[in-house]
């Protein structure tokens, strides 16, 4: 009964022109029976003689703004984390106008285009340089001498640019690694060697092949096997046929790169170290120190044997002149030749003997000649008396 008691009383507002909810009708018709001004809850009304102005907004800030439907929009229109916004918003950035209102944002972008098209377009390469320019990063389009060169911008053209002038170099093996090569008589050796090459194709450097500088160093030890294959290894530690070895490498390096069309040029082969392998080191080292001492050996053989053979050559030369002038005096010679030997013969005694008259016939004189040279010797020093 109470609740029809409500609506009763309701429809008689309604019918007599008021709204219940505490405003007036849009018009002074109720519409369907809602209420066009906002939600109640506050229960007041709007002030007479002001019919745009509805029911107050609880859900927005301040109390002096027009009374509106609290729509979504307008309520995070006008809060953020910092609380109400007031204003319309934050500040708003803008470019500078130019003389008469002109925007500058269009010159700008002109600006910017065109040092785009002169950076990607303009190419300056160095004397010793050449570069490489595809279409789109893919396919060739041309070769780049050194000097001024112009392409299309980027990315429609890309220009690589490589010197090929540069002397690179490969070593084989690597740091503290080992390359064991077969000899020709079936021997192993430790062998590390330098390539040094440049690029003398740019084109086909960049084309031909997939991984060039990999492709040097497979050409590069192959040559190197097979030349190594035709030198024993004593020549090939002891360094008697390493020049020949490296020219052999390089020749045929280059007959296979050529083959390939590799675009590079070998420009020569160092052999660093010719070692023998790790585990047979000390035997090598053996053979080595016998060898040398044999060497040594042989030469002081052959140093002896060339002394005599020079001693004895002279020693029949000074015969034949002898013999020559016994022929022209015998009796002379024959005499020359008793006095010569005799004196050599004693010369090296201590006795003289003198066959003559009235002298004596022994004369020892190297001993009294060793009596006078020899020193005399001190007195002793003289005692004191004994009484003192």
């Amino acid at each position: 009964m109470d609740i029809l008691g409500g609506f009763r009383t309701r429809i008689a507002l309604a019918m007599a022109g008021k709204s219940p909810w505490g405003g007036k009708p849009t018009g002074g018709k109720p519409t369907g029976g809602k209420p066009t001004g906002g939600s109640g809850g506050d229960g007041g009304d709007a002030p007479d003689g002001d019919p745009a102005r509805g029911p107050r907004n609880p859900w927005l800030p301040g109390g002096e703004e027009p009374r509106r439907s609290a729509s979504i929009e307008d309520i995070f229109k006008h809060r953020g984390p910092e609380g109400p916004r007031r204003g319309g918003g934050g500040p708003r950035f803008r470019l500078p106008e130019g003389p008469g209102g002109r925007n500058w944002f269009p010159l700008a972008i002109a600006a910017i285009a065109a040092l785009w098209l002169f950076v990607t377009s303009v190419h300056q390469v160095a004397p010793r340089e050449q570069g490489i320019v595809t279409w789109l990063g893919g396919k060739y389009s041309q070769t780049l001498s050194p000097g001024l060169n112009f392409t299309l911008p980027w990315p429609l053209q890309v220009v690589e640019i490589e010197n090929v002038s540069q002397i690179r170099s490969e070593s084989i093996p690597g740091t503290n690694e080992e390359k064991l090569i077969l000899t020709g008589d079936q021997n192993l050796v430790d062998l590390s060697y330098l390539i040094r090459w440049n690029i003398k194709d740019l084109k086909q450097f960049k084309f031909q092949l997939a991984d060039p500088e990999e492709t040097i160093r497979e050409v590069a030890e192959a040559a190197m096997r097979a030349s190594v294959a035709e030198q024993e290894l004593d020549s090939v530690l002891s360094g008697e046929g390493r020049a020949e070895i490296e020219e052999r490498v390089r020749t045929r390096m280059q007959s296979i790169l050529d083959a390939y069309r590799a675009g590079v040029a070998v420009q020569g082969i160092e052999i660093e170290k010719t070692d023998p392998p790790t585990e047979v080191v000390e035997a090598f080292k053996d053979v080595s120190a016998a060898q040398q001492d044999a060497e040594t050996a042989v030469n002081s053989a052959r140093a002896y044997a060339q002394r005599m053979l020079a001693r004895a050559q002279g020693d029949a030369a000074a015969f034949d002149k002898i013999y020559a002038e016994y022929r022209l005096a015998p009796e002379v010679t024959r005499r020359r030749l008793y006095y010569e030997t005799m004196e050599s013969v004693l010369a090296k005694t201590d006795k003289t003997i003198i066959e003559s008259d009235g002298v004596t016939p022994y004369l020892p004189l190297p001993e009294v000649r060793r009596r006078a040279q020899a020193p005399v010797p001190a007195p002793p020093p003289a005692s004191a008396p004994e009484g003192q």
